[in-house]
């Protein structure tokens, strides 16, 4: 990967971490329901998420940004934390601060009253269960809003807002940036010494020491990069180029503030359109429900339900498999299972489990049958026809 751009992530969050972080989540929230109490569960309306490499000037910016959404309590710093007491019991057991500790200390730091308006969180989300826990906490809080919107406790629910910095400079700039900032601790520390005023500043090997700057930018291209860029899965945003003086960098943060907010709905549209369902959400039901479906269909229509798939294994897949290229078949059927109401459900339920998309025309056509030669009166059949309509994902494959 090239030092001067972002790449996307090469790997997607996989399933058992998906589920980790359900684990941490539903736990870490349950300990702290349980803890303070569901109506005092009032987290801050918005979140600005600082991240960025080693020396691209999280610090710096951190006022600024501040002081654009107008907030004026201090940001919540990730390694501060976990310096709190609590972090430093789990470590003197002999424990790691995992992603459930990190979770649960910032979760009862962002109950603190002075975080009700906003809160800046520099170097959190670190990790790929870190970025799934946020998602969880965004829809808690959302649904906080939801559940007080028409009671008095209203204004402390408040929907959340969530913005995102991450700050991008090049290893070059990160090294260059580290080690200055070395020889100014050292010359701040060496004026306290002498004068006796003020508190020496905590020197580290990564300010004095190339190798280890360099380092540090590494581990951070390899832990935290894929977490601050899966982020773009939830959340649209820009990473902020912070290479040049300060000014620029500030011209490029608050033109990226602007681009978040202009995608931002009125809270009261929000609102307005919250009642309907995402289709995301649609698509998780509608599957849990057809699962439903066929377990009860084999179940308690064991004989019916077996006829259906039966029948579609037998007649109506390979006149689909001779559709494979198009994705768009057509299957005509005189049979009169389908004259119950619950085969044509199976039928539709079968094709959508295995991938297919169906529907179903039932035409009745009149059918001379006979004439009567003493009326001349012409006497009809009902023939009744089923015609399913299957879709699905065609070959890609074409004739060169």
């Amino acid at each position: 990967m090239s030092d001067a751009e972002p790449s996307e992530p090469t790997q997607s969050l996989t399933d058992l971490e998906i589920k980790d972080a359900h684990v941490i989540f539903n736990t870490a929230w349950e300990e702290l329901e349980e803890e303070v109490g569901h109506d005092h569960l009032r987290f801050p309306k918005e979140l600005i998420l600082l991240g960025g490499a080693p020396g691209s000037g999280k610090g710096t910016q951190t006022r600024f940004i501040m002081g654009l959404r107008g907030l004026t309590c201090p940001p919540i710093v990730m390694s501060s934390l976990l310096d709190t007491p609590e972090a430093k019991r789990i470590k003197d057991a002999g424990g790691l601060v995992g992603d459930k500790e990190v979770f649960s200390i910032l979760l009862r730091k962002l109950l603190e009253e002075p975080f009700r308006d906003g809160a800046v969180l520099d170097g959190f989300p670190r990790t790929r269960v870190q970025v799934e826990c946020l998602k969880s906490l965004v829809d808690k809080i959302t649904q906080l809003h939801s559940e007080f919107s028409d009671t008095p406790l209203s204004s402390q629910f408040r929907r959340p807002t969530v913005h995102a910095m991450v700050l991008f400079v090049t290893e070059h700039t990160s090294v260059e940036r580290q080690l200055k900032r070395g020889q100014e601790i050292i010359a701040h520390n060496k004026g306290v010494e002498e004068t006796g005023i003020g508190e020496l500043q905590e020197l580290r090997a990564t300010d004095i020491e190339e190798d280890s700057a360099r380092h540090r930018y590494r581990i951070f291209k390899e832990q935290t990069w894929d977490a601050l860029t899966s982020l773009k899965e939830i959340y649209h945003y820009h990473f902020v180029n912070a290479e040049g003086p300060i000014d620029e960098v500030e011209k490029n943060i608050l033109r990226e503030l602007q681009y978040q907010s202009s995608l931002e709905l009125d809270p009261r549209t929000y609102d307005r359109l919250s009642s309907l369902p995402l289709a995301q959400d649609m698509t998780l039901h509608a599957r849990q429900e057809l699962v439903k479906r066929l377990d009860r269909y084999e179940l308690e229509q064991t004989e019916l339900f077996a006829q259906v798939v039966s029948l579609v294994g037998d007649r109506f897949l390979p006149i689909v498999e001779r559709h494979a290229i198009s994705g768009n078949a057509m299957v005509n059927t005189e049979n009169t299972l389908f004259d119950d109401p619950l085969a044509l459900s199976m039928l539709i339920d079968v094709f959508s489990e295995r991938g297919f998309h169906s529907t179903i025309d039932k035409t009745i056509n009149e059918m001379p049958s006979r004439v009567d030669l003493a009326t001349g009166e012409i006497h009809c059949e009902q023939k009744v026809v089923y015609r399913i309509h299957v879709t699905f994902e065609g070959s890609e494959i074409r004739r060169g």
